[in-house]
């Protein structure tokens, strides 16, 4: 379809849509287009079965009330075939993150994994920096140091002892930039608050910082009331806006066609990764290819879960692993964490740290997968 159903078509999907019947749609609900945006009567379908793969439309928002349940079912494509075919959006499969997965040395020691800075908290919201380092520390990095203000000092330490701290001069949020070209990777953004002399701090970050850095939270609302310092963030940087804090930076859209046009042509623009966090959250790369990640659940959806999947990109980077397969493999675990979580305490019930619990058993998961 290139323009909404008219006429005695349109009526006869209203009908179906007035009956409260299960509908079941083969391929595609009727109405609704696989790669463009078209407003008008769409088939609200119970199930759809589609086939080989998931259509693109499938994974905006304004268009989960049209596919209920999405079954994909394969229909012998080859193999030979499907790799030819040029495409820029992809569905991230357990396969692909299994193949990513870097394997430890048994002579290895924790230099050999990467040491991680963290630049979080302030006062009232510490917690955030607790769950990113925590999160950073659990997905494998050899060392995470914290950088806080003052009183967090105590509680970090006391929360998790495997994360050093190094305070600020400030007790109540950071203000200054401590030394960072020890680090192999920067996070910066959980709880940090966007007070003008911690918007300097990020600004000194951009120009003495040449390895990577995630961008997280108030680190992003700053970089968008200074869009100017974007041209500047260093090559190969993570920046994990919600759809809010994206239309903040980028601009505003009316369909996901034209977010996914956006997020792409930014992270072109700016030769960085964007994971833009939704129920499929979108992973833009900056060669124009993107990666929708099928893992997750509503239950993800509560405070301090965004500071999780900060902590363990940042943690694959300080690892060895490239941004791009950080930022796959990080979101990837982050929904399968959550997965496993859910299934034993609830979606309802599920708060952040239950995610962090089980980074673990996501591991374990893949491990398992790849001997099969």
């Amino acid at each position: 379809l290139n323009r909404a159903v008219e006429g005695q078509f349109a009526a006869l999907i209203n009908h179906i849509n007035n009956t409260n019947c299960e509908v079941i749609s083969i391929d595609i609900p009727s109405g609704l287009s696989p790669d463009q945006s078209v407003n008008g009567k769409t088939i609200i379908a119970t199930h759809t079965l589609t086939f080989q793969f998931p259509k693109l439309s499938f994974f905006f928002p304004e268009n989960s009330m049209y596919t209920g349940t999405v079954h994909i079912l394969d229909i012998g494509l080859h193999t030979v075939f499907i790799k030819n075919v040029p495409a820029n959006n992809f569905l991230l499969e357990e396969n692909d993150i299994i193949t990513l997965r870097k394997k430890r040395n048994a002579f290895s020691h924790k230099g050999n994994y990467g040491h991680a800075v963290i630049i979080a908290g302030s006062y009232g919201k510490m917690g955030a920096a607790l769950l990113s380092c925590k999160a950073c520390i659990r997905s494998g990095a050899g060392l995470v140091t914290a950088v806080l203000p003052k009183s967090g000092y105590n509680i970090m330490q006391t929360a998790i002892p495997e994360v050093m701290v190094m305070t600020d001069s400030s007790e109540n949020n950071i203000s200054n930039l401590p030394e960072v070209t020890k680090f192999n990777v920067v996070g910066i953004g959980p709880g940090i608050g966007n007070l003008e002399e911690t918007g300097r701090v990020l600004k000194l970050l951009i120009q003495n910082c040449s390895c990577p850095i995630v961008f997280d939270a108030d680190a992003i609302n700053i970089l968008s009331e200074n869009k100017t310092w974007l041209a500047f963030i260093p090559k190969g940087s993570v920046l994990t806006p919600h759809p809010g804090e994206f239309e903040r930076l980028a601009g505003n859209w009316s369909n996901g066609f034209e977010r996914l046009d956006l997020q792409t042509a930014f992270s072109k623009k700016y030769s960085c990764y964007v994971v833009l966090k939704d129920h499929h959250t979108c992973i833009s790369c900056p060669d124009g290819k993107s990666y929708f990640n099928p893992t997750g659940n509503a239950g993800m959806a509560t405070a301090g879960s965004g500071d999780v999947l900060t902590g363990m990109i940042t943690g694959l980077i300080a690892q060895g692993y490239s941004p791009r397969d950080a930022a796959l493999a990080g979101v990837y675990l982050h929904g399968l964490a959550g997965d496993i979580a859910a299934e034993k305490i609830s979606m309802e019930s599920m708060i952040a740290s239950d995610i962090i619990d089980n980074i673990g058993k996501a591991f374990l998961h893949l491990s398992k997968s790849e001997l099969k």
